[in-house]
């Protein structure tokens, strides 16, 4: 991703969980969700719980060579990237340079990028000239500010525009032309040329998987002969490759001694040897002996050396043009790659031999010549399962430093997109792909006689969800395909590891495809719908037309992606689902997937076509046709054949076959026509099923000939469809000639067996709906509806409402007979209703045909009817009706009357004097068992009369209830009263009214209680007044007393607080009761004091008037007794400031106010 951008992964596939119903029928499961699903591509279904088929590979003997995959060369963009640094970097390297890419921002400068944007601002020149190499900057993603701009155009100066100027074929300058050294803080990265083959042949390490992950910008190991000789690509580069690094000179074999001077042949004595001397490669030094040193050594006589042993070394010393030897003056030597040229003989000529260093046009063509098509290599290791487990588990927990199991896929999934956008790092994977399972085992149970199945293995390997059964259904298309066609009819087997990929594709002629993961981690798929398949195919070509413009079935190549937010942002819709173990993916017609897997898994994919497809199928040959492509089978063969035996065709696939099967006659018609409008009339017929495919195929379009070809007499090597006549050869008419598989007239008799075969359901629909419309006297025998039913199910005619039709007059006519039996056996396990027989006789009587039974069961009827018991007595009539076989009606009208009088006596009951406390639950009850009663009037006025109680009950407790919240309002006493004294009018004990006449009782009594300490003779005290007003708060009851009550108790707290402001000390140990005695004390001390001295003087006043010790006297009478002893008064009487008694001075201790040095008083 350009910019560092991270993945944001596309919206969810449908996912749908088959019941075991729907799970039954593959396809018809497949056909049903088909409306939903193809709109995203791809879907995944989960099936049910229970169906988990045994993984039937024998691990031991499963071996597997992989694929090498390299991240970054599957991601398209990328891949042009790499393809340009190849180019740009054998450039340098054929000037005697190296190229070294700069970091700018701490990043590696994308010189492809930088390239394509300078040309879009109009090239070097104009870019310089108005300045906008900071636009350039900006466009590449750098920040503004640094002076980027100027860097990057002394990047692009030194190293790009003399490559530009190459390709455009201006001159290089006479001195090599090395790229000029710069003044940078960071560090140039060498980069090394290798092509798209010696990109694959680089073999991941098999003793560690660290040696998967390499750095681009490091030098690679030189092949060796070996190498060479082992990789075919390797081997012919090393004939026809470009420039020194893949001529494979300089290569030493590992296990040969080298050759001495000795054994050297001599070079012919007639040979002409370039006169121009160089010096020796460093290279080449240790590849002569001392002797040979010694000798002058130029190119060509290093070349001898070299090459003695081959055939052909003379070639190397004459003109590549015009083969001579001859005028060695005006021979001139390439630099690159030491093939010989006349001056004479360059187009064009050259007057004089150039100056400094001269390539030749091969190696000039070789710099310039497109990239080679890119396509996976073949690992050199072969793998079992567990080895192969190994490698990947031991690379995924090394890469990402954890266990497997716990690396999050999303982490997994960003890792991928970053290292297929990234040109530095290269990450190496194998992925073991389109493994036949024909020749390694399927990963289901075959039932192929090597060895003894299971009854469990039995059932999945008859399951239509097992791979290598669903290609082979009756409704597939692929079923009359005689040839295995490996990967669509015989399925393949997938073992992949962490970032193993599978590239954007659509399926083979746009078929479906099923994929099915066996266990393992999961796997990544991407998807696009088939209406935006031609979407995808043109952003792909809108932003690398550099691939497609030499290899424009790129995409059919599986070796190519791209990131899918790059698709999104330019308006293709793309999907996502993680496909864990015991899921399958299933993949539409011209539908785009890919993906990658997130570890080592086991996966196996096959493919096929129902009914539907067939459209599709053919416009998938016409786009090969256009493309020139290759096809698997001849889609003209398959439909003949089908069309050939239409009685073994499922209905529909009968009528799609039929349509198809009409274009195909009508389109040979009008091409059969236009060759004989050109004068070809030579035919014969040709059985095309037994060629093979590439001597039918046409030499045009390579499209699989089936119907007809166009052949000639004169060229028997050659055939074209009938779509490209003009393209066989430049022959005569005559002496071309058609060759044909069927006649006209064969076809057309084909096309009328299909329609007749398409038809035969409308036949057959007439013949069920004549005998299901008739009426009385006409009717059919069962066994005629039968033979019907079995016509439908031999034909395969498909499930329809007709059908249904048939299947519930069948279903209807054996319910019938077995019900007609049980009644006339006397077997029938409950009673019959009235209301039931006569059902059954008028079922019976329009079923479309003839029921023996009808007449006896009628009979029945008939007494059943007429035994119906006249009014009388309720209970006996009941009794008399429990006796009969059936359930009467009247039986139940009694039953119903009996229940009313039940019911209307024990509302009686309940409301009357002899009945005990009424409730609301009980009403509630009674209204409730009246409902279920039979109506009559009787019931609905006592139904009347109990809701009206209920009513006027209910409303009376919602208002106690209103009355005793405490958050509400509350209500004067008499209020209350009134409200209690009405609902005691009520014959319903109510369960507020009781609690509202509770609370006036507690209300009463508070205010007894209040006026008891009101006029009581002494004062109350606090704590008493304070629990009278928190008892008051509680009753919902609104009393004027407890304001009042409150106010006294508020104002008493008031003096308290300001009497112990005044009294009392914040230290103080003493409570105010404490201290407020101990004021009065001194007071009262005082007055004794004084009433003393007045006793000195005075006589004693009369005990039944003393006014002394406080200025008053008891409020007694003289024969009234005081203080604790009961005596009368007598002098020296204390008073109690409390309580105000008086107490005899000898009979209570007087309070101790003096020091204790004083004498007591």
């Amino acid at each position: 991703m350009e910019g560092g951008e991270e993945f944001v992964p596309p919206p969810e596939c449908p996912v749908f969980e088959p019941s075991w119903e729907e799970f039954a029928d593959p396809l018809g499961y497949i056909a049903k969700i088909r409306p939903i699903a193809e709109k995203s591509g791809i879907c995944k279904i989960r099936p049910p719980p229970d169906w988990q088929p045994p993984f039937a590979v024998e691990v031991d003997n499963f071996r597997f060579t992989p694929r090498i995959q390299r991240l970054n060369e599957l991601e398209a963009e990328t891949r042009v990237k790499l393809n340009y640094l190849d180019r740009i970097a054998k450039f340098w390297e054929i000037q005697g340079s190296s190229l070294k890419i700069p970091n700018i921002e701490r990043r590696i400068l994308d010189l492809f990028s930088l390239a394509k944007i300078v040309t879009e601002e109009g090239g070097f020149e104009t870019v310089c000239k108005e300045r906008r190499w900071a636009r350039v900057a900006q466009k590449l993603g750098y920040p503004p500010g640094k002076n980027i701009g100027s860097l990057l155009r002394s990047h692009y100066e030194r190293i790009v525009y003399p490559f530009e100027m190459f390709q455009s074929g201006a001159s290089l300058p006479v001195q090599p032309c090395k790229p000029r050294p710069y003044d940078s803080d960071d560090v140039d990265k060498e980069y090394k040329p290798h092509s798209i083959p010696l990109r694959q042949s680089v073999q991941p390490s098999k003793m560690s998987s660290y040696g998967r992950r390499a750095n681009r910008l490091q030098p690679e190991p030189e092949p060796t002969e070996e190498d060479i000789e082992k990789n075919p690509e390797l081997k012919k580069l090393q004939i026809y490759g470009a420039g020194p690094k893949m001529m494979g000179l300089g290569l030493v074999a590992r296990d040969k001694a080298r050759k001495k001077d000795s054994d050297i042949p001599p070079p012919p004595p007639n040979l002409i040897v370039k006169s121009e001397v160089k010096k020796k490669e460093e290279d080449s030094a240790d590849e002569f002996d001392s002797s040979a040193k010694d000798e002058p050594c130029t190119k060509m006589t290093m070349r001898l050396r070299r090459n003695l042993n081959n055939p052909q070394f003379v070639d190397s010393f004459v003109c590549r043009m015009c083969g001579r030897g001859d005028e060695d003056e005006k021979l001139l030597l390439c630099d690159g790659c030491d093939d010989n040229y006349h001056t004479f003989c360059l187009l064009p000529p050259l007057t004089d031999p150039p100056k400094g260093n001269w390539r030749c046009p091969k190696c000039i063509a070789e710099c310039k010549k497109p990239s080679e098509a890119f396509g996976f290599e073949q690992a050199t290791r072969e793998y079992t399962l567990q080895s192969f487990g190994e490698m990947a588990d031991t690379f995924k927990a090394d890469y990402f430093n954890m266990p497997v199991h716990m690396v999050p896929t999303e982490l997994v999934e960003k890792e991928f997109w970053r290292l297929v956008s990234s040109i530095e790092e290269d990450v190496t994977v194998e992925y073991g792909a389109d493994i036949h399972s024909k020749e390694f085992g399927s990963g289901f149970p075959v039932n192929n006689g090597k060895r003894h199945l299971s009854n469990e293995e039995e059932d999945y390997a008859r399951s239509g969800w097992n791979l290598n059964v669903m290609p082979v259904l009756e409704q597939s298309v692929l079923c009359h395909i005689n040839a295995d066609i490996s990967g669509m009819k015989v399925p393949w087997l997938y073992v992949g590891m962490v970032f193993s990929a599978f590239c954007w594709h659509i399926e083979d002629h746009w078929s479906y495809s099923i994929n099915y993961l066996h266990w393992g981690e999961p796997k990544t798929w991407y998807g696009v719908p088939s209406v935006a398949a031609e979407k995808l195919e043109e952003v792909m070509k809108k932003l690398t037309p550099e691939l497609f413009e030499f290899q424009p079935d790129l995409l059919h190549q599986l070796v190519t992606i791209m990131n899918p937010n790059i698709l999104m942002s330019h308006g293709v819709p793309v999907v996502r689902t993680n496909q864990c173990a015991g899921e399958f993916v299933i993949t539409f017609p011209r539908a785009y997937h890919s993906g990658f897997n997130q570890g080592y898994n086991f996966a196996e994919a096959v493919n096929f076509c129902t009914a539907d497809w067939l459209p599709t199928g053919r416009s998938c040959i016409e786009h090969y046709r256009r493309l020139r492509r290759y096809c698997v089978f001849s889609h003209e063969e398959l439909t003949c054949k089908m069309a050939a035996c239409p009685e073994k065709l499922d209905l529909n696939l009968a009528a799609a076959t039929h349509r198809e099967m009409f274009i195909f006659v009508q389109e040979e018609r009008k091409l059969r026509k236009a060759l004989l409008e050109k004068g070809i009339t030579e035919a014969e017929r040709e059985a095309f099923e037994l060629l093979p495919d590439d001597e039918r195929q046409c030499d045009k379009c390579k499209t699989t000939c089936f119907l007809s070809a166009l052949a000639c007499t004169n060229c028997p090597e050659r055939l074209v469809c009938l779509y490209h006549t003009q393209d066989l050869c430049s022959c005569p008419i005559d002496k071309l000639y058609l060759r044909y598989r069927y006649t006209l007239d064969e076809l057309l008799a084909m096309l009328h067996r299909l329609k007749v075969r398409a038809e035969s359901f409308d036949s057959w629909a007439n013949r069920v709906k004549e005998a299901l419309e008739q009426e009385e006297g006409n009717k059919i025998g069962i066994k005629d509806l039968e033979v019907l039913k079995e016509e439908a199910a031999e034909r395969k005619f498909p499930d329809n409402e007709l059908l249904q039709r048939l299947r519930s007059v069948l279903a209807d006519i054996q319910r019938c007979k077995s019900r007609s039996k049980e009644l006339l056996d006397g077997t029938q396990s409950s009673k019959m209703s009235l209301q039931d027989l006569r059902t059954l006789v008028e079922t019976m009587q329009n079923l479309p045909c003839v029921m023996e039974q009808i007449g006896e069961v009628q009979v029945n009827e008939w007494k059943k009817d007429a035994a119906s018991p006249p009014a009388g007595d309720i209970k006996a009539l009941l009794d008399e009706g429990a006796l009969l076989p059936v359930v009467a009606p009247v039986c139940e009208m009694l039953s119903g009357l009996q229940e009313q009088g039940r019911w209307l006596e024990q509302v009686r009951r309940t409301l009357g004097p002899e009945g005990g406390e009424v409730t609301l639950a009980v009403l509630r009850n009674l209204m409730e068992a009246g409902c279920n009663v039979p109506q009559s009037v009787g019931v609905e006025t006592a139904m009347a009369e109990l809701q009206e109680l209920l009513t006027i009950a209910e409303r009376w407790e919602e208002k106690a209830q209103i009355c005793l919240e405490h958050s509400r309002q509350k209500h004067p006493l008499s209020t209350l009263e009134a409200i209690v004294n009405e609902a005691q009018l009520i014959p319903v004990q109510l369960p507020n009214i009781l609690s509202l006449q509770a609370c006036l009782s507690r209300a009463r009594a508070w205010v007894t209680d209040l006026e008891e300490i009101q006029n009581g003779e002494h004062y109350p005290c606090l704590d008493d007044l304070e629990g009278l007003v928190a008892i008051g708060r509680d009753l919902p009851v609104r009393m004027e007393e407890l304001r009042q009550l409150e106010l006294q108790v508020a104002s008493a707290h008031s003096w308290r607080e300001k009497a112990s402001k005044t009294f009392l000390k914040k230290s103080s140990q003493h409570s105010l009761l404490e201290v407020m005695a101990f004021k009065e004390g001194e007071r009262q001390e005082k007055e004794a004091l004084l009433r003393l001295d007045s006793m000195d003087t005075d006589t004693p006043p009369p005990s039944g008037n003393p006014q002394q010790n406080g200025g008053s006297s008891p409020s007694r009478t003289s024969g009234q007794s005081l203080c604790v002893c009961g005596g009368p008064p007598r002098p020296l009487l204390h008073r109690c400031h409390l309580c105000r008694d008086w107490f005899h001075g000898g009979c209570v201790p007087f309070p101790t106010v003096l020091g204790p040095t004083e004498a007591p008083l």
